[in-house]
């Protein structure tokens, strides 16, 4: 094991906060010197699936088998740090990224450099959800992010351009016009869960705010832009309980001009009952918007038997190649390769996810800025303050002021 020191408390509190989950797990601590363990957050793709074949095909290019265990992305967390303090970790995690710095703070994850891996061809701004300290942890293997899908007839019969939405001021308009022209506006994902933060975020961002500061001028008037939408009608009530996937069903309803969602609708777009298109968030003054990163990264647990880390990087690094970003893309269909190479390479192959790969080149992971572990407390005061904003219950300012204090006690200690 390597010689830094594994913060237990960390790990013993998210333990004591899931209960008793004895028996779970069977990690690298069990796997015999010819099969690798190896836990992701893909239930869905069952055994003899494309996903669980291409794992098994990296287990085979390093000469091992893999053992593979999925859970769903809150289990898998928990399970690994459950893991580390009974000495079980599995070789390999594919983990959603806002969790990496919570399992590397705990001082459980190998670093890139301790494996002899390299990211020098990774888009830096993806690399950054998985850095803490200084130290890198693991490698993304793809991207997802948030954009404008937008009803194409809709807004046609509202004489708007997409094109011409280009920032706040131009986006506030076309719903003015979407409006008098007897079609609702926009709706997008207000829920006070994690979905929420995420969502608002780019407004967030792109207003120029910073989440050390939650309460700035800059964070102040993106959320005012927000519930000026909703006092003008623009927007939906619905949007203060909507999750993403209640979104969705109510721009498939074709009354709305606009929603926010993800990279993982473009096929249900496609398939939708009138022509969709898609248009980068837009920041306060023009430009792209930093949406926040969705998707996981490959990170390596630290191991008792350091002979293990060998084929553990033989594994990682066939997952990481050029060709195996786009074949994980290829697999997902809603992933964007984190190198300029591979998403070179994909769009060759899909022209029409342009804009998406371009919003990911824009996006910022959450916990970036070295907020590590401290992002989950403020963004619960973030999606608090979007909350009582929307529903009335306080200003913006008043909602963000109080937000603020709220995050300055929680990240104290």
């Amino acid at each position: 094991m390597n010689n830094r020191t594994v913060r237990r408390t960390l790990a013993a509190a998210a333990v004591v906060s899931i209960g008793v989950l004895a028996g779970c797990s069977s990690g690298g601590g069990e796997a015999s010197s010819d099969t690798f363990t190896w836990w992701d957050p893909y239930p869905q793709h069952a055994e003899g699936s494309a996903w669980a074949e291409r794992v098994q095909t990296c287990g085979e290019a390093a000469g091992v088998a893999i053992q593979r265990t999925p859970y769903d992305t809150t289990s898998l967390t928990n399970q690994a740090l459950l893991a580390a303090q009974e000495g079980t970790s599995p070789d390999v995690i594919l983990l959603d990224n806002p969790a990496v710095s919570t399992l590397a703070e705990t001082g459980m994850l190998s670093t890139v450099g301790e494996l002899g891996l390299d990211t020098s061809a990774i888009d830096a701004n993806l690399l950054a959800a998985g850095e803490v300290d200084g130290e890198t942890y693991g490698i993304p293997i793809g991207a997802n992010t948030l954009a404008l899908y937008y009803n194409a007839e809709v807004l046609d019969d509202a004489g708007i351009d997409p094109a011409s939405i280009t920032d706040w001021a131009s986006l506030t308009a076309a719903l003015e016009q979407v409006d008098g022209a007897g079609h609702r506006g926009i709706t997008f994902a207000g829920i006070n869960t994690e979905e929420g933060s995420f969502q608002f975020l780019p407004w967030f961002w792109g207003s120029g705010a910073d989440l050390t500061q939650l309460d700035s001028p800059e964070a102040v008037e993106a959320l005012e832009l927000w519930s000026g939408w909703l006092e003008a009608g623009y927007a939906p009530n619905s949007v203060i309980g909507n999750s993403q996937n209640t979104t969705w069903e109510e721009f498939l309803t074709g009354d709305f001009a606009f929603v926010e969602n993800g990279t993982w609708q473009v096929n249900a777009a496609a398939e939708a009952d009138f022509e969709t298109g898609v248009i980068e968030l837009p920041a306060r003054d023009g430009g792209p918007a930093p949406a926040p990163t969705g998707g996981e990264f490959v990170v390596a647990p630290v191991q008792d038997d350091a002979e293990r880390y060998e084929t553990t990087r033989e594994i990682v690094e066939c997952m990481t190649t050029p060709e195996g970003f786009v074949e994980t893309a290829e697999t997902f269909a809603y992933y964007i390769p984190p190198t300029p190479e591979g998403q070179e390479a994909f769009l060759a192959d899909h022209p029409e996810l342009e804009t998406w790969v371009a919003a990911v080149q824009a996006a910022k992971g959450r916990t970036s800025d070295n907020l590590g572990t401290d992002y989950p407390l403020i963004s619960e005061q973030l999606w608090t303050a979007v909350q009582d904003a929307l529903s009335g219950s306080k200003t913006p300012q008043q909602a963000l002021e109080d937000a603020q204090r709220a995050a300055d006690a929680a990240t104290a200690g």
